[in-house]
């Protein structure tokens, strides 16, 4: 159980545990949903999403929320090589507040490698697959780069992996990650992002990082 209430799951063969125990929704919400989907959707349109690191299902829960309540159609895409059984996602949301627990059933219960819609304006589509190989869809509004840190899973933060994302964003995309690490950031820069560092959440990580595709980028 994390600080804010909200349970997290712990990998022992590599010491790391799938959220911030600082607090598993608060860190989903202020990374991934109020500073990457909430960002993009400013633009006018459907918001195209890739989250890399499926993991339990939480940023795809709480964007479906977030989808429902603003009224935005939002077309997710999420990455997972090692899905978890159900037994366990099962764990996770019955012990989640109500506004969230059915959004985790539901998108754990949706099938791998087909489309499926979670509610009127969300739609889900998991792909069990290894990132570093797989087709990443295109036209992305926003990235949610969700891979372990850097020194549990170094092989997920090469830089032709964040070439990959670039390619694959449109102009003015962002793409959010809770690694600000400087080694990090200019890689990023390198790639071609326009990079900012921004507040972490309450109690969590002192900072965060966002990442801007820029719009003059012709290319895409």
């Amino acid at each position: 159980m994390t600080a804010d209430g909200s349970p997290t799951l712990y990998r022992e063969d590599i010491d790391e545990h799938y959220h911030s125990v600082k607090g598993a929704v608060a860190e989903s919400l202020h990374v991934y949903i109020e500073s990457g989907w909430r960002k993009a959707s400013e633009t006018s349109g459907p918001v195209r999403v890739f989250e890399v690191g499926f993991g339990a299902g939480l940023n795809a829960a709480i964007t479906a929320v977030a989808a429902m309540e603003s009224e935005i159609q939002t077309d997710y895409f999420a990455v997972e090589l090692y899905p978890l059984p159900k037994v366990t996602t099962d764990i996770i949301a019955a012990s989640l507040d109500e506004g969230y627990r059915e959004s985790l059933f539901r998108v754990n219960e949706s099938p791998w490698d087909e489309s499926d819609r979670i509610n009127p304006y969300f739609s889900l589509h998991k792909i069990e697959a290894d990132l570093r190989s797989m087709d990443i869809p295109k036209k992305l509004d926003a990235v949610y780069f969700d891979a372990f840190a850097p020194e549990k899973q170094p092989e997920m933060w090469e830089e032709d992996i964040f070439r990959k994302l670039y390619d694959a964003m449109k102009p003015g995309a962002v793409l959010t990650t809770y690694c600000a690490k400087g080694s990090i950031r200019r890689m990023l820069q390198q790639t071609g992002f326009l990079t900012e560092r921004l507040p972490g959440p309450p109690g969590g990580k002192r900072e965060i990082l966002r990442c801007e595709k820029p719009s003059d980028y012709m290319n895409c």
